[in-house]
């Protein structure tokens, strides 16, 4: 059953009169809505249905039970992509690769992700080298034919593939040794592939993701491949599902890179929709954030399965330019986003040396969490929170969800049998233990990269983020906490919040010299063209453009990304793009090369964005709720006793210990620290500096 807000004093915001947008975000646990409907913010939250995702998403659409025919922008993000891999559910996908590389996805790289790990094992591809035929062909780093294709020899793989693929593949990925240089030897397979009459989806690495390392675009292609048609297809029947209700708006899908598409421009970019979820919740904190003049900030987002965190400086989240699902490399631009298994299924355990442990492992939406009272039994989060009492079993989606205190209670006592410990001590260390896990990520994401984050405000949202976020904070010497207005479907407003992205990139080494800046420039204004043609070919106008090149000394193995302002592209200004390279070197590694030291540009990636419609800013109703009274809470080792109340009823300058209760997450504020409202109606905790009001008062 879904968590509604319809009626004022249950979280109906009044805006203004808007047409009616959606935005649906199925996570690993819940599938979270939004809907700005006649000028007011609704919201509604389901469990998430892991087997088939359209199906939570339809449930969260009834749940809010507006009219679909009425909707004209309906925004979505999903981990369809992502579990496809995780659980190696995708198509079954034949690879084509040049002669002599067929083993290049399981020979990977010389890196141990576990260097201790005496049984670490490389992670396995999604090809099987049994469905990887070598090609015989070759081209030179700089495009130029060492080999021209054999098509004789070609005809007779795709001979031998055509004869089985009725019972074996679903789709064909073509990456060839350095045709990010020169594409003609892929572009030459695809025609031999629809001229043999395979009727199959066929992804080109140069397409795909047009650069150099050839493990990483063969890793990428690969992938890209491998849940190409599962997106398709999933995308089909929401599709068909929504039609059926009537809806005939406009469709778009969030992708890892912070921005949306078009589902119609998902057909060759279903890659990019691999991180969704996290990607949207850190658009919709730093836009909320933004309207407290606060543009430096550490995401949190504690969901039901994991916590993802991202590092947001001067209201920007870095652009990566390679990710990774299950140890498998992905080169295609994305948020630069931690995840660590710490959300509210997180399942307890005591490993083999006797030590709690959290994570990475998650009960998910099907059992759940033992307190959800569908078959699951073992402890988690979600559960250890019932039993140290800072989440109320009667208040959890705003009561519309029941919670089963005894099965919470009787799944931690496990654990705490094991450890020695009382039920309660057991719940409060194991919070504890998630809690480190998420400050160990926040830091390498800051101080591991040269960044204080004592200077950073922590926006926690999710349904578990707030009840977390300020021991978090306490512990990284942060001053500052910002809980958004509807913080547990902060990601789904996020999808709606964010602009349409898309990033055309493209290998290629120029030497940061005078008179190697024309060549740069035509290649800055060549893909500055895809991406306006792109966004031409969608209809959009107005696009806002970014220039980001991948730069490296000379001698290095590797590259670090460095914005650069178009002007000073297109002014030739070689001496500006050395310095903005020395800078950004000295940030990461405290020190720049010498004068004499050349630099060079490796890869040259070119944003453009469109905005779309403005987005109402979320603001609390005015009626305030009633105190739920004294709660007890054991917390770090004591029994506390705190007063709960709803997000409507609190009152500013309060001081915990305190339980801040709404439909979408509850925020635990402890001793020592205040909170209030502010204009933007984010909820601000702050660090306590001396005693004005007892614990608890209001």
């Amino acid at each position: 059953m879904g968590a509604i807000n319809r009626a004022p004093g249950s979280g109906y915001l009044p805006l203004f009169y808007a047409p009616m947008r959606v935005g649906v975000e199925v996570g690993g646990t819940f599938t979270d809505l939004v809907a700005i409907e006649d000028g007011m913010i609704r919201t509604a939250k389901v469990p998430s249905t892991p087997h088939a995702p359209e199906v939570g998403a339809i449930a969260a659409l009834r749940a809010w039970g507006g009219a679909l025919d009425q909707v004209v922008e309906l925004a979505h993000g999903s981990t369809v992509a992502t579990n496809a891999i995780l659980e190696r559910k995708g198509a079954r996908v034949c690879l084509l690769v040049t002669q002599g590389t067929r083993d290049l996805l399981y020979l990977q790289r010389h890196n141990r992700r576990y260097i201790y790990d005496l049984h670490y094992v490389k992670p396995a591809p999604v090809v099987e080298r049994k469905d990887t035929f070598e090609v015989a062909e070759r081209l030179d780093a700089d495009g130029a034919v060492v080999m021209a294709l054999d098509e004789a020899a070609l005809a007779a793989v795709l001979a031998r593939i055509k004869a089985q693929k009725v019972a074996r593949y679903d789709a064909i990925a073509v990456a060839y040794l350095n045709s990010y240089a020169n594409p003609s030897h892929e572009q030459r397979t695809a025609a031999l592939i629809a001229e043999a009459g395979i009727d199959l989806p066929v992804t080109l690495s140069h397409e795909v993701m047009p650069v150099f390392r050839e493990y990483e675009r063969y890793s990428t292609t690969a992938l890209s491949a491998y849940v190409q048609p599962v997106i398709s297809a999933y995308l089909e029947r929401l599709e068909s599902a929504l039609a059926q209700g009537g809806f005939s708006g406009h469709l778009s899908v969030m992708q890892s890179n912070g921005g949306r598409l078009p589902a119609a421009a998902m057909g060759r970019n279903a890659i990019s929709s691999l991180f969704s979820g996290p990607a949207a919740g850190v658009v919709g904190a730093t836009r909320q954030a933004a309207r407290s003049a606060l543009h430096d900030i550490i995401t949190l987002d504690m969901g039901g399965t994991s916590t993802d965190v991202c590092l947001v400086e001067g209201g920007q989240a870095q652009i990566v330019a390679e990710t990774q699902v299950d140890g498998l490399p992905i080169k295609m631009p994305g948020l630069d986003i931690e995840t660590v298994g710490a959300g509210g299924g997180s399942i307890i355990w005591v490993d083999d040396g006797g030590m709690l442990r959290v994570g990475p492992q998650s009960a998910g939406a099907a059992p759940g969490p033992a307190c959800y009272g569908r078959g699951g039994g073992l402890p988690t989060i979600t559960d250890a929170h019932v039993v140290r009492g800072t989440m109320r079993a009667g208040a959890f989606l705003g009561g519309a969800m029941p919670i089963d205190a005894k099965a919470a209670r009787a799944a931690v006592a496990a654990i705490a049998g094991l450890l020695g410990l009382a039920v309660e001590a057991a719940a409060d260390a194991a919070i504890r233990v998630a809690e480190s896990n998420v400050v160990r990520a926040i830091q390498r994401l800051s101080t591991e990269r040269g960044k204080d984050p004592r200077g950073f405000a922590l926006v926690p949202f999710g349904g578990a983020g707030p009840m977390q976020a300020v021991r978090v904070a306490e512990e990284l010497g942060l001053a500052t906490v910002v809980v958004p207005p509807h913080a547990g479907v902060l990601s789904a407003l996020g999808l709606l919040a964010c602009d349409y992205v898309h990033y055309e990139t493209q290998t290629r080494r120029i030497t940061v010299r005078a008179e190697r800046m024309g060549e740069l420039r035509a290649l800055v204004d060549e893909l500055r063209g895809k991406v306006m043609a792109f966004f031409a070919g969608l209809g959009m106008r107005g696009v806002r453009f970014s220039v980001t090149f991948e730069m490296r000394y000379v001698t290095q193995a590797f590259e670090i990304p460095v914005s650069i302002d178009e002007a000073q592209v297109n002014a030739a200004d070689a001496v500006h793009i050395r310095e903005r390279f020395d800078a950004e070197h000295t940030r990461h590694f405290e020190f720049a090369g010498a004068a004499e030291q050349a630099c060079e540009i490796v890869s040259v990636r070119v944003g453009g964005a469109v905005t779309p419609a403005a987005l109402p800013a979320p603001r609390l109703n005015d009626e305030a709720g009633g105190a739920a009274g004294p709660v007890e809470v054991f917390e770090q080792g004591k029994r506390v006793r705190a007063l709960c109340v709803s997000r409507g009823g609190f009152s500013n300058g309060a001081c915990g210990p305190m339980i801040i209760e709404d439909t979408t997450s509850t925020v635990y504020l402890p001793e020592g620290w205040h909170a209030h409202h502010d204009a933007a109606f984010n909820l601000i905790i702050e660090k306590a500096h001396h005693q004005g009001s007892s614990p608890g008062q209001i």
